[in-house]
């Protein structure tokens, strides 16, 4: 009996390992790929912002972004994020100031300033481009996250395309990019196993 379970027991530990594995390689070599054909829009994931100032994390988005944009891949930009208990202000307000300060026109600017997560930002980003019959968008955000974004925004019914950015601090390191990648293999297991995740 007692062999029986240390047997159950290391078939799970493997099989675990496995799983991490796995999608540990899968989020690394998503992150690696860059798609840049031209779509309907250009997305960017938000992330903090200090009192209507991007955090590092999130400039490195938006500096990757507006050069897409200004390189022509697409005619419509999308900035997304809204805000946390005590903010004065949302991500995708942030966002959508300094897009506007490095070049990007306000009529091209769409804003979804509700969601509070990357899967409830991709929904209601999905929800504006069906609205306006856009069906393609290049999604920007750090390496790590690109997986989990692609899939949700998939999902969702959107051509979707990925464009990591290469300068964000959560790659600037191995330990932070290794704190990234469990952060992504946990947000995914909560994404497949319940529909839900940060």
């Amino acid at each position: 009996m007692r062999r029986g379970l240390i047997r159950i027991g290391l078939v799970g530990l493997v099989g675990g390992l496995a799983v991490v594995g796995y999608t540990t390689y899968r989020i690394w070599d998503q992150g690696g790929k860059e798609d840049n054909r031209k779509a309907d829009a250009i997305v960017v994931l938000g992330a903090a912002q200090y009192d209507g100032r991007p955090s590092p994390v999130f400039q490195a988005r938006l500096d990757h972004a507006i050069e897409l944009y200004k390189d022509g891949l697409a005619s419509t930009f999308v900035v997304t994020g809204g805000k946390l208990p005590g903010d004065r202000t949302t991500e995708a307000a942030a966002a959508r100031t300094y897009a506007l300060t490095h070049g990007v026109p306000a009529e091209a600017i769409l804003v979804e300033d509700e969601g509070r997560t990357t899967l409830e930002s991709l929904r209601s980003v999905a929800a504006m481009l069906r609205e306006r019959q856009l069906s393609s968008a290049v999604f920007v955000s750090d390496r790590t996250h690109m997986l989990r974004v692609l899939r949700i925004a998939s999902d969702e019914g959107i051509d979707a395309r990925g464009s990591p950015t290469t300068t964000s601090p959560t790659d600037a390191t191995f330990f932070a990019r290794f704190e990234a990648t469990i952060h992504e293999i946990g947000a995914l297991g909560l994404y497949f196993v319940a529909g839900t995740g940060p």
